[in-house]
C-alpha cells in the first residue's frame, strides 16, 4: 500500500498506549503501563462524546493521581481517548443557579488541590493534545511537564464569554509561562489558536503528526524534548511597573468592547494580575475568590444560560441533513452571502441572478470571506470550487434546496416560483429569505404549496447565527425536519416560527428603529439616541442598526408590519421616503442616517449639550421589543420564552448579558414593564400599549 496512504490512516488512529483492560479502576479514565514503565493515562468521561471536568470527574482523577504517587511510574501520559478532543473544558451545567460564591470557593479549592497535585508529581509528565483543548482543559495540560500538540489542535480560554475568567489556575500559570502581555490577550477575548501559534507563543513544547505520538512522548518523558521556559521580557513584563502601564492600557481597550458596568470578568482578571502577576501562588490563591464572586453575578448567571440557549437550539436541529446542493436565485447581498456560507460548510452552492454583476460581487465577497475564516490557502480554493456562478439556473434542475432570495416584492417573488417550480427534483425543498412576505401570500400561485417554506437568515450571514424556519399551515413536516437538519449542517442556529407579517426577529426590531426616527423628529441627536442604546447593552443603536439594514428595507417592513398592526408601530416619517428616494440607503450606498467609510459610521462625537441618554429614552427604545416578544408567545408565532430570548440573541446581538428581551422582563420585574409601558403610552400614544399576554407571563 503507498506509504503516504499509510501515513493517512495512522493519522486517524489515536495512540493511547498499551490496551487498557475492558472493566477498569476508574469510571472516566484508563490507566495502563508500557513497556519503558511509563503511565498512560487515559481520559475518558463516561457517557459523555466528549470530555469535560465536573466536580466527580475531578475527584476520581485525585484518587488517580494519589495511585500514581505510590506507583511511581517512570513518567505519566494525559491523553484522551475521545475523538473529539482532549477536554472541552468545565461541566457548565454545575454552574448553573450558583448563589454563594463562599461554598463556590470551597468546592474550587478542591479542584485547585487536585491539579496542585498534578503539577508536584516527581516524575515526568507530558499531555498529549489532539482537537479542543479549552478552560479547564488547558489548565490541566499546563499543570503538566510538557505538552505536545497534534497538527489540528485548538487551545483557548473561553471562560469569558460565561462572564468568568480561569478558575483552575490557568491565570497564574498562563501568566508565568508565556509572555504575560499574550496570555492576557488570549485569557480577555476567549479566541481559540491552533497548534503551530501555540507552539510560537510556547504554550507547547512540540507540534507533531498523531503516527509520531509514540517517539515524541519518549523524548519528552526521557529529558530530549526541549522544553518552552519562560524568558527574561516574561519577568521584566511581570514586574511591577510594567503590570501598572500594561493594565491600565488592557482596562482602556477592554472598555471600547466589554463596558466594566456590563461585564465585570475581564476587569476581574486585569486586576488580578496587576496585584498578583510574578507571584505564582498569591495569584493562584487569589483566583479562587475571584472566580467564586464573578459565578454569582447575573452577567456570567446569563451568559452561562445563553450557554444553554444555544445548545438547545443546536439540538432543535435534528441530525440527518439531506442537503449536499444548494441553488441560490438572486446574487445581492444576503442571497449571495447565503450561497458563500453553504460553500464555506462543504456544500455545492449553485448561485443565479439575471445579471452577471451581482454575482461577481458575490464571488468578490466570498474571496474575503474565505481568506478570513479558512486557514489553508488550499480550503479556501476548495471552498470557491463549491461556490459555482451559473447564470442559466441549470443548478435548480440538481439542487436539494432551493433559496429564492429576491428583491421583497410579491409578484417578482411569484414570476420566480411559476418558472422553477416544473424544474425542481420531486424531493427537493423551495424556501425563500423573505424578511416579511407571508407564506400565505406567497404559496397561492405554487403547484405543490406543502414544499414552500421560509429560511430567513440575518445579515451579515457569517456572523449572525439565526435562522428562521418558517412554516405555514400546510407545510409537510418532514420537510421542516429536513430543513432544521439542514440549518444544524451549515453552522447555524434554527428557530422555527410560523408564518406572520415580520415573523419574530423583524418584527420586534422594527419598532426599536422606528422609535428611534420619532426620537430623531423630537430634535434628540442621533449619537445620543444610539448611545441611549448602545448604554442598556446593544451591540449597535437604532439609527446605525437601520443605516446597516438598509433604509430602504427598513421602509418596506416598517410599512408592511403598520398595515398588520397599525398604530401599534411607530409611524414612518415622510423624509425618510425622502431619504430612499434620494438613494441615501445606509452603509451599502455610503450615506444613510450616518456617512460610511471602509464598512464603518463615521460618528463623531456625541454632543455635550442638549438631551442626553435618559431611562425614559432607553425604556421607549428597548421595552416595545419585551412587548412585541410577549405577543409573538401568546399568538403562538413561537413555542416557548427560551426560544425568544435566544432568536432575539443570536439574531440581533441583544444585550447578552441580560440573558434576552424576556429574561430582561422577567429580571426587571413583569409588573414593573407593564407600569413602565403603561405610562409611555400614556405619555406618548398606543404603539406602548402593554400586550395582554403580559397577564400569562411567567
Amino acid at each position: 500500500m503507498d506509504s503516504k496512504i499509510m501515513d493517512v490512516l495512522a493519522d486517524r488512529v489515536l495512540t493511547v498506549g498499551p490496551k487498557p483492560e475492558a472493566i477498569g479502576a476508574y469510571r472516566h479514565f484508563k490507566l495502563t503501563r508500557d513497556a519503558d514503565g511509563v503511565a498512560w493515562l487515559l481520559f475518558d468521561r463516561d457517557g459523555s462524546s466528549a470530555n469535560t471536568l465536573s466536580a466527580d470527574v475531578i475527584e476520581e482523577f485525585d484518587k488517580v493521581l494519589a495511585a500514581l504517587e505510590g506507583e511511581r511510574p517512570a513518567g505519566l501520559v494525559i491523553r484522551s481517548a475521545k475523538k473529539s478532543g482532549f477536554i472541552a473544558g468545565a461541566d457548565v451545567n454545575e454552574f448553573r443557579s450558583a448563589s454563594d460564591p463562599r461554598t463556590l470557593e470551597t468546592g474550587i479549592s478542591r479542584a485547585h488541590a487536585v491539579i496542585d497535585r498534578l503539577e508536584a508529581l516527581r516524575i515526568p509528565s507530558v499531555a498529549v493534545i489532539h482537537g479542543f483543548c479549552l478552560g479547564g482543559g488547558l489548565e490541566v495540560a499546563l499543570a503538566c511537564q510538557s505538552r505536545i500538540a497534534i497538527d489540528g489542535a485548538r487551545f483557548g480560554f473561553p471562560e469569558v464569554l460565561l462572564g468568568l475568567h480561569p478558575g483552575l489556575g490557568g491565570t497564574a500559570r498562563l501568566t508565568h509561562l508565556i509572555n504575560p502581555t499574550q496570555a492576557m490577550t488570549l485569557m480577555l477575548t476567549g479566541r481559540t489558536i491552533d497548534a503551530r501559534r501555540a507552539k510560537a507563543l510556547g504554550l507547547v513544547d512540540a507540534v507533531t503528526e498523531e503516527r509520531h505520538v509514540a517517539n515524541a512522548v519518549k523524548d519528552a518523558i526521557f529529558g530530549r524534548l526541549q522544553r518552552a521556559r519562560p524568558t527574561l521580557l516574561n519577568t521584566v513584563l511581570n514586574a511591577g511597573p510594567a503590570r501598572g502601564f500594561l493594565s491600565s492600557r488592557m482596562r482602556r481597550e477592554a472598555e471600547k468592547v466589554a463596558p466594566h458596568e456590563h461585564y465585570p470578568a475581564p476587569y476581574a482578571l486585569i486586576d488580578l494580575w496587576e496585584k498578583h502577576g510574578g507571584d505564582t501562588p498569591a495569584m493562584l490563591s487569589a483566583e479562587k475568590a475571584s472566580f467564586a464572586n464573578l459565578m454569582v453575578t447575573p452577567t456570567a448567571q446569563n451568559l452561562i444560560r445563553v450557554f444553554f440557549l444555544r445548545e438547545q437550539m443546536k439540538k432543535l436541529a435534528g441530525s440527518g441533513n439531506k442537503v449536499d446542493h444548494v441553488h441560490v436565485i438572486g446574487a445581492g447581498a444576503m442571497g449571495g452571502d447565503i450561497a458563500a456560507w453553504c460553500a464555506n460548510q462543504g456544500m455545492r452552492a449553485t448561485l443565479a441572478d439575471m445579471k452577471p454583476e451581482p454575482i461577481a460581487s458575490a464571488l468578490k465577497r466570498a474571496i474575503e470571506l474565505f481568506k478570513k475564516i479558512l486557514r489553508k490557502p488550499t480550503d479556501v480554493r476548495d471552498a470557491l470550487d463549491r461556490l459555482v456562478p451559473d447564470m442559466d439556473g441549470e443548478g435548480v434542475r440538481n439542487a436539494d434546496l432551493i433559496i429564492e432570495a429576491v428583491p421583497e416584492k410579491l409578484e417578482l417573488k411569484q414570476k420566480v416560483y411559476a418558472s422553477l417550480e416544473p424544474r425542481m427534483k420531486p424531493s427537493a425543498i423551495l424556501a425563500t429569505n423573505t424578511s416579511s412576505i407571508p407564506l400565505q401570500d406567497l404559496r397561492t400561485t405554487l403547484q405543490r404549496p406543502e414544499r414552500l417554506l421560509g429560511l430567513h437568515f440575518f445579515n451579515p450571514v457569517s456572523r449572525l447565527q439565526l435562522v428562521e424556519v418558517v412554516s405555514h399551515d400546510g407545510n409537510d413536516t418532514q420537510l421542516l425536519k429536513e430543513a432544521l437538519a439542514f440549518v444544524g449542517a451549515i453552522d447555524r442556529l434554527p428557530l422555527s416560527v410560523k408564518s406572520s407579517p415580520g415573523f419574530l426577529v423583524n418584527r420586534a426590531l422594527t419598532p426599536y428603529m422606528l422609535e428611534a426616527m420619532v426620537l430623531l423628529d423630537q430634535n434628540i441627536d442621533k449619537r445620543v439616541i444610539d448611545a441611549a442604546a448602545e448604554k442598556f447593552g446593544m451591540p449597535m443603536g437604532p439609527i446605525e442598526l437601520a443605516d446597516q439594514v438598509g433604509l430602504d428595507i427598513c421602509l418596506d417592513v416598517g410599512d408592511m408590519l403598520r398595515s398588520k398592526f397599525g398604530d401599534l408601530l411607530p409611524p414612518t416619517p415622510a423624509w425618510l421616503r425622502e431619504k430612499v428616494a434620494k438613494g441615501e440607503l445606509g452603509r451599502k450606498s455610503g450615506k444613510g442616517f450616518y456617512v460610511w467609510k471602509d464598512g464603518k459610521a463615521d460618528k463623531g462625537p456625541a454632543p455635550a449639550s442638549g438631551a442626553q441618554p435618559s431611562e425614559e429614552m432607553t425604556d421607549r427604545l428597548i421595552l416595545p421589543m419585551s412587548n412585541v416578544c410577549v405577543a409573538a408567545l401568546r399568538e403562538g408565532i413561537v413555542d416557548d420564552a427560551d426560544s425568544v430570548d435566544g432568536a432575539m440573541i443570536f439574531g440581533t446581538g441583544y444585550a447578552p448579558f441580560r440573558g434576552g428581551p424576556l429574561n430582561y422582563a422577567r429580571t426587571r420585574g413583569a409588573d414593573n414593564v407593564v407600569s413602565a409601558l403603561r405610562a409611555l403610552a400614556a405619555k406618548f400614544g398606543g404603539r406602548f400599549t402593554p400586550d395582554a399576554g403580559w397577564e400569562n407571563f411567567k
